[in-house]
C-alpha cells in the first residue's frame, strides 16, 4: 500500500483591514487618518496632510476613535457640532500591518510604532506611524511617514489631488 502525504490545506487569506483619509474643513483645514483596528477607527488629525515623500514626517495628533460607520462619511457637519465643516473621503482602501507588529496592530500602537502597507487609491506602499514625546503631555503626538519604495514621490503635495476618491467631488472648502 502506497503511503500518501496529506496536502496542506490552503491557507485562507486574512482579510485586510480598512483605512480612510478624510479631508476636513473645520476650524482649520486638516486631514483625518483612520485605521480600522480593534473594531473602531483609530484616528489622527494630520494638519498638513499625507506626504508620499520619505524625507517628510507629518505631525499626526491622536484623537478619539471613531465608529466604523464613519469610514466613508462625506458631507457637512452642522455648524454647532464638534468638527463642524465639510468632509470628503480624500483616499480609502485597505491596510495591512507588517513587520514584528503584524500580528497585533493594537498592541503595536500601545508600544508606539506601527508599520503598515496601504492599498489605497492615492496612498500605496509602506508607511510607519510612531508616537513621540512632543506636546508636553497635553496631546498625543505621532509622526506619520512614507517609507522609501516604488510608490514614494519626492516633493509631494496632497493638494495636487484635491478630488474625493469616493465621489470625485472637489469641495468648496468653506464652512
Amino acid at each position: 500500500m502506497a503511503s500518501t502525504t496529506p496536502e496542506a490545506a490552503p491557507r485562507a487569506e486574512t482579510p485586510r483591514a480598512r483605512f480612510v483619509v478624510q479631508k476636513h474643513w473645520a476650524r482649520n483645514l486638516h486631514y483625518d487618518f483612520r485605521l480600522e483596528i480593534g473594531g473602531a477607527l483609530v484616528s489622527w488629525a494630520v494638519p498638513k496632510g499625507p506626504s508620499k515623500d520619505p524625507k517628510v514626517k507629518r505631525l499626526a495628533i491622536h484623537v478619539e476613535d471613531h465608529p466604523l460607520d464613519y469610514l466613508l462619511f462625506e458631507g457637512t457637519l452642522p455648524e454647532n457640532d464638534y468638527g463642524a465643516g465639510e468632509v470628503i473621503v480624500w483616499d480609502f482602501g485597505e491596510f495591512e500591518a507588517v513587520g514584528p507588529e503584524a500580528d497585533d496592530a493594537l498592541a503595536a500602537l500601545r508600544e508606539g510604532v506601527l508599520r503598515f502597507d496601504l492599498y489605497g487609491t492615492k496612498l500605496r506602499g509602506q508607511w510607519v506611524i510612531l508616537k513621540t514625546k512632543m506636546g508636553g503631555g497635553k496631546r498625543e503626538n505621532w509622526l506619520w511617514q512614507k517609507n522609501q519604495d516604488e510608490f514614494a514621490q519626492p516633493d509631494y503635495d496632497p493638494e495636487t489631488e484635491p478630488a474625493s476618491a469616493l465621489s470625485g467631488k472637489i469641495p468648496s472648502g468653506k464652512r
